[in-house]
């Protein structure tokens, strides 16, 4: 089942997610202070392209005082465009009984873009 979700996902849109989560990435790992930034930009690409099935675990042995400063700085500077447009989305599917599994995905995409630093994206 989790497959199907998958393959519906990137023909309506997971796959142009995972692009734009990409280019972002590429984007911002031009300067050298924009890498572990760029890095969880490639975190958000990766649980877009194939959210069913997958989770976000806290990762404790990198959760600290440095993940906390980096969450914050994540948020102001770009997880919060991320995190609205997320919640829209998430919104907007809800409306849909059909849609309510994909916006489960967006919610779930909403809340690695709040605070991905300490985080990882595992297989259930």
């Amino acid at each position: 089942m989790k497959t199907i979700g998958n393959v519906i996902w990137i023909v309506f849109g997971g796959f142009v997610i995972a692009i734009e989560y990409v280019f972002g990435s590429i984007a911002l790992m031009i300067t050298i202070i924009g890498i572990p930034f760029g890095i969880q930009s490639l975190k958000l690409a990766e649980l877009a392209l194939w959210p069913f099935g997958k989770k976000i675990k806290n990762n404790g042995a990198t959760s600290g005082c440095l993940s906390l400063v980096m969450n914050i700085i994540w948020f102001f500077v770009g997880g919060l465009p991320i995190i609205l447009t997320h919640l829209l989305f998430g919104l907007l599917f809800y409306i849909t009984i059909i849609g309510i599994p994909f916006g489960h995905q967006h919610f779930k995409l909403m809340r690695l873009a709040i605070s991905p630093f300490g985080k990882e994206v595992v297989s259930r």
